[in-house]
C-alpha cells in the first residue's frame, strides 16, 4: 500500500516564510514554516496525551487558525480530525460524541458549558489554556511512519437534514487529491488567496478551497463569522482572489449599497457553492464585470468535482467534470442515459470518501464499483456540461409526471419580487403528490398567487407549475445556509 505524504512538511521547505493563515479577528500572520512547526508540537502533544493512529480528536470551536494546526497535527500521527458543529443542540453533540467516541476533546473558550455537560471519559482541553504551553515545548518531529495514504485523516459529520448524521470518513488519499484535482484544474497558485467564511466543521470551509491552497503555498484568510459591511472590505484589504460563499451570503451581500460600487480588482472569480444560485446572482455579477460560477459538490466527494470557465459560463451549469475524476448518469436500470436526459449522477475518483463511520450498510448503499451514487439528479449537453436538476428523494411525482423542484426553483428566483423560494411536494389522494411552493419576497414587494402562477407559466407546462403557494417572512436555514427543505416539509405536515 501506498504511503501517506506529509506533505505540509514540504510546503514548508519550499515556502517557508510565505504566509499560510491570516486571522481576520486579530491580523495574527503564520508562514509556512510555523504552521508546519506548530502542527508537530500540537501532533507530539497529543502522542503524549496517549493518541494512537486511528484515534478520534474532536474539536469545537468557531473558525479560527488553529483549527488547521490541530488537523495537520493528526494528520502527522495518524490520528482522525473530528471538527464538530458547535450550532448543534446539547442532544445533538453528544449523539455526535457517543458515535465517534473521541480519545481527545479540544474545545475554545466559550464552549466550556456544552463540553461540561457531554458524559465523556476522554481527555478534554480548553486550547487557549493549553496553547502557551504547547507552543513553547521542543520540536521532536513526532511521525507515524506507518501511516498509509487509504488511512483516515479526517471525519466530518453531516448536516443531518435527511436524518441523523453520518460521519464521513475522508482518508488522506480523499483529501489530497482533491486538493491536487482542484489546483491542477482551476490552475490556483501560490499567488492566491482566498478567505474562508464557511465554517470550519464543513467540507466548504475545509476542502474546498481552504486545502488545496495550502497545497500550493497559497494564502487563506480564516474568518469568524460573516457579516456583509466587514467582507466587502475584507476582500480587498487581503488582496483575496478568489472566494467561495454560499447563496444566502451572496443574497446579503446584493442588498448591500457598498457592494453596488466597490469594485474588486484582484478579485479573478467569486464562486457559489451549498446550494443552487439563483439566477439573478449571475446577472448581477455580470452587470459588475467580475467572473462568477457555481460548483457541485458534498461531503462524499471532495467537495470539488466540476470546473467552470468564466468566459464560456452557461447559467444553471456546474460545468465539466475536473481533471482527476469521472462522472456519469444512469437510469433506474443503471444503463447511461443520453444528452438532456435526467439520470442520477455518479461520481468517481481517489477523492472519494472512505467510508461512513461504523455503518457499513449506508456506505455499500451509495459506494458501489468504484462509483458514489450522489443522489442528485442530472443531465448533461452536447458539450458535456452538466447540470443538477435535483435531489432524487426531492423529485415530485404528480399524476405520474416527474417534476424536479429545482428548475422550479430557479425560475421562482429569477422574478425581482421574490427574495427566497422552496419547492415541495405534499402527499395528495388524487395526485399522489402535489406541487407546492414556500416564497419569501422582497422588503417592500408585493405578490400574489395569481401574479407567480403567470410567472411559472412563461417557461413550464401547466402541470408542472405550483398547485398551492405559501408567502413566509424567511425561509429556514440550515446552519450553512442552505434552506431546510426537512422543517418546511414538517412545517407544512404539522409536525
Amino acid at each position: 500500500m501506498e504511503r501517506a505524504t506529509d506533505w505540509l512538511q514540504k510546503r514548508s521547505m519550499i515556502s517557508p516564510n510565505h504566509v499560510a493563515l491570516i486571522n481576520a479577528s486579530t491580523n495574527e500572520m503564520i508562514d509556512y514554516r510555523t504552521l508546519d512547526e506548530r502542527a508537530s508540537k500540537w501532533a507530539q502533544y497529543m502522542n503524549d496525551t496517549g493518541i494512537k493512529k486511528k484515534d478520534r480528536v474532536v474539536f469545537i470551536s468557531t473558525n479560527h487558525t488553529v483549527c488547521f494546526e490541530l488537523l495537520f497535527a493528526c494528520g502527522k500521527i495518524g490520528a482522525i480530525f473530528v471538527p464538530l458543529n458547535w450550532r448543534l443542540s446539547p442532544s445533538e453533540i453528544r449523539a455526535i460524541v457517543d458515535n465517534c467516541t473521541p480519545t481527545l476533546l479540544f474545545y475554545k473558550n466559550g464552549f466550556q458549558s456544552l463540553v461540561h455537560d457531554l458524559p465523556l471519559s476522554c481527555h478534554r482541553h480548553c486550547i487557549d489554556d493549553v496553547m502557551k504551553e504547547v507552543y513553547s515545548q521542543e520540536n521532536t518531529g513526532v511521525l507515524c511512519t506507518s501511516l498509509l495514504s487509504s488511512d483516515p485523516w479526517m471525519m466530518i459529520y453531516t448536516g443531518g437534514t435527511t436524518g441523523s448524521p453520518k460521519g464521513v470518513v475522508l482518508s488522506h488519499q480523499s483529501i489530497t487529491s482533491n486538493a491536487l484535482n482542484t489546483v491542477v484544474s482551476w490552475n490556483l497558485s501560490e499567488d492566491d488567496c482566498t478567505m474562508t467564511y464557511l465554517p470550519m466543521f464543513h467540507t466548504g470551509g475545509l476542502n474546498a478551497l481552504s486545502i488545496p491552497l495550502l497545497m500550493v503555498g497559497g494564502k487563506v484568510v480564516i474568518a469568524e463569522r460573516f457579516e456583509p459591511n466587514q467582507a466587502i472590505h475584507a476582500l480587498n484589504e487581503y488582496g483575496c482572489t478568489i472566494v467561495l460563499l454560499v447563496p444566502t451570503m451572496y443574497h446579503l451581500l446584493m442588498e448591500n449599497k457598498d457592494f453596488v460600487h466597490v469594485r474588486f480588482p484582484k478579485m479573478k472569480v467569486f464562486l457559489s457553492g451549498g446550494a443552487p444560485c439563483p439566477g439573478k446572482v449571475y446577472e448581477f455579477f455580470k452587470g459588475k464585470g467580475i467572473p462568477f460560477k457555481e460548483g457541485y459538490g458534498l461531503t462524499e466527494a471532495g467537495p470539488n468535482n466540476f470546473y467552470i470557465d468564466p468566459s464560456r459560463m452557461k447559467k444553471g451549469s456546474v460545468g465539466k467534470a475536473m481533471m482527476l475524476n469521472r462522472v456519469r448518469v444512469i437510469d433506474e436500470r443503471g444503463n447511461p442515459v443520453r444528452q438532456g436526459e435526467v439520470g442520477e449522477l455518479l461520481l468517481g475518483g481517489d477523492h472519494l470518501f472512505k467510508e461512513y463511520w461504523r455503518n457499513p450498510e449506508q456506505t455499500q448503499e451509495v459506494l458501489k464499483d468504484g462509483w458514489l451514487h450522489t443522489g442528485d439528479l442530472a443531465k448533461y449537453d452536447r458539450d458535456e456540461d452538466y447540470y443538477i436538476v435535483g435531489r432524487k428523494k426531492d423529485m415530485i411525482i404528480s399524476g405520474g409526471e416527474n417534476i424536479y423542484p429545482e428548475e422550479l426553483e430557479h425560475w421562482l428566483s429569477e422574478h425581482p419580487s421574490i427574495s427566497e423560494c422552496a419547492v415541495i411536494g405534499l402527499p395528495h389522494e388524487k395526485w399522489g403528490e402535489i406541487v407546492t411552493a414556500y416564497i419569501s419576497l422582497r422588503n417592500g414587494a408585493n405578490m400574489t398567487t395569481e401574479d407567480v402562477k403567470v410567472h411559472c407559466l412563461q417557461k413550464f407546462g401547466k402541470y408542472k407549475i405550483p398547485k398551492d403557494y405559501h408567502f413566509i417572512d424567511e425561509l429556514p436555514k440550515t446552519v450553512v445556509g442552505k434552506v431546510d427543505k426537512k422543517a418546511i416539509m414538517a412545517f407544512s405536515q404539522g409536525q
